[in-house]
């Protein structure tokens, strides 16, 4: 399929510089794919939306907040977004992908503008006593130099920057990697506590995200509460999102895309809610794409899931069969993306573009601060 067959117009006041509140106070689009059949409500009417017996999986990765503001010695500004340790001996793949499992103070960094930073040269951190010296300046997939650059971090006098000390002092200066759609000021502004609270689940626990699991955003303590005296279970997958969410497609041909990695956990314990949830007769609803990759990555060709952990970088799209995932909870999500043609891959691209189309002209709110849509069998 062609990158151009997902295009669409979206309106700059559709796209949501805040969340709603409070979170469950978000729109709700949900459309029973086998019915064809579609309604308009809010995210907290969830349970009702939902049968005892349905299971739930979620995203559980935390977002660090990891973008910085750094000086060059002669005092120019740059912009740094730490995507976390280089893990010794991994392949260039593997380590775009496994974030925050590895010791040491080499990590991967994003950084604007990486013309500017020159190997040796250090640059110190605004807000916290932290250094980073470039090292490497990495190749993109054209042999070109990139924008991303192999770090040594620097905490206090002459202390390495292990991953415990830098994430102390990232949660001292740093701030949320929002995508750059949703639009703050260099410096700050009131808004930066709001997103330091908002821009996270209320159940992340599993470090290293340099991005949000959105879909999991809608979600409040109160709703979970009523979705487990519902009958309605929850169970967890860990997806650190990673560098991929901020690159858009560049070809023309989806069959030519190659997705970036990212590192998974799938418990036994949720393998094992699953069987439990199809004995039963239940639907497993994926809260969000990232959970359905990790579902999907792990299932088997004869049925099952396999637990454990790794990195994937699975592409869902066109005719792809779901072995594992029977609905999904998911936000509006940007013209000719990869998260769009999933969407797409499991309720028709004609038939998504449509609902897409619906929710604009009804004032839906777009992107990661934005509303949410539920795809039903």
């Amino acid at each position: 399929m062609k990158v151009s067959d997902f295009d669409f117009e979206l309106p700059e006041a559709s796209i949501a510089q805040t969340p709603a509140e409070p979170r469950d106070a978000a729109r709700l689009l949900v459309h029973r794919v086998g019915a064809a059949q579609t309604e308009h409500v809010r995210v907290r009417n969830l349970t009702a939306l939902l049968s005892p017996g349905d299971l739930l999986v979620i995203n559980d990765a935390r977002v660090r907040p990891a973008r910085v503001f750094a000086r060059r010695p002669s005092g120019g500004s740059v912009e740094l977004l730490l995507l976390g340790p280089l893990v010794p001996g991994a392949s260039e793949g593997a380590s775009a992908a496994l974030i925050g499992e590895g010791p040491g103070n080499v990590w991967r960094a994003m950084a604007r503008p990486a013309r500017k930073l020159q190997p040796g040269v250090a640059l110190e951190v605004e807000g916290a006593p932290m250094r980073v010296v470039p090292l490497e300046r990495e190749l993109d997939g054209a042999g070109r130099p990139g924008a991303i650059w192999q770090v040594s971090l620097e905490c206090g006098q002459d202390a390495a920057g292990d991953d415990e000390s830098v994430g102390a002092h990232l949660e001292t200066c740093g701030r949320m990697p929002l995508p750059p759609y949703i639009r703050r000021e260099r410096h700050g502004d009131e808004r930066d506590a709001l997103d330091r609270d908002r821009y996270q689940t209320v159940y992340a626990s599993a470090e290293g995200a340099v991005a949000a699991p959105t879909a999991g955003l809608h979600f409040t303590h109160e709703l979970l509460d009523g979705l487990e005296s519902g009958g309605i279970e929850v169970a967890k997958v860990s997806l650190m999102v990673g560098l991929g969410t901020f690159l858009p497609m560049t070809v023309d041909d989806t069959a030519d895309h190659r997705m970036h990695a990212e590192s998974f956990v799938l418990s036994e314990a949720t393998v094992l809610a699953i069987e439990r949830c199809r004995a039963a007769g239940g639907r497993v609803i994926a809260v969000g794409t990232t959970s359905v990759r990790v579902l999907e990555a792990c299932s088997q060709p004869g049925g099952g899931l396999t637990a454990g952990a790794g990195s994937t970088d699975i592409f869902i799209q066109g005719d792809y069969r779901f072995r594992a995932v029977d609905g999904l909870l998911t936000n509006f999500h940007l013209p000719k993306s990869t998260l769009l043609m999933l969407v797409s891959a499991l309720a028709g691209r004609e038939r998504v573009l449509g609902l897409y189309a619906d929710a604009i002209e009804r004032g839906y709110r777009f992107y990661s601060y934005g509303d949410a849509m539920l795809l039903l069998p």
